[in-house]
C-alpha cells in the first residue's frame, strides 16, 4: 500500500467524521459549513496545503472511485461529495450520533 493510501485509510480509521477537501473549494465550505451546524465534530484535511495532497487525492480515487472534493466518511463509510452530504441532510444527525461525531 503507498504512504498517501495508508495516510488517507489512517484519516479515515481514527476519525469519526473524515473531509478530505481543498482551501478554495465551495463545495468543501458548503459541507465543512453543514457539519459545523450539525455540531459534528469532523477532520479535515485541505489536500492543497500539505505537500502529499495530490498523492492522497490519488490514492482516494483508487479506493472510492471518486477523484472531485469534498470526499466524505462518516463511521468509516464513504458518503460522497458535497451534494451527496446534502441529500442524506434528514439522515445526517442520526448518522453522526451513530458515529459518535455529536
Amino acid at each position: 500500500m503507498s504512504a498517501a493510501k495508508t495516510k488517507a485509510q489512517g484519516i479515515i480509521d481514527d476519525n469519526p467524521v473524515a473531509v478530505f477537501s481543498k482551501s478554495y473549494c465551495p463545495y468543501c465550505k458548503a459541507t465543512k459549513s453543514l457539519l459545523s451546524e450539525m455540531g459534528a465534530r469532523f477532520y479535515a484535511i485541505e489536500l492543497d496545503q500539505v505537500d502529499d495532497g495530490a498523492a492522497i487525492q490519488d490514492a482516494l480515487e483508487e479506493m472510492t472511485h471518486q477523484r472531485s472534493v469534498p470526499n466524505v466518511f462518516i463511521a468509516r463509510q464513504h458518503i460522497g461529495g458535497n451534494s451527496d452530504l446534502q441529500a442524506k441532510k434528514g439522515q445526517l444527525k442520526n448518522m453522526l450520533k451513530q458515529a459518535n461525531a455529536i
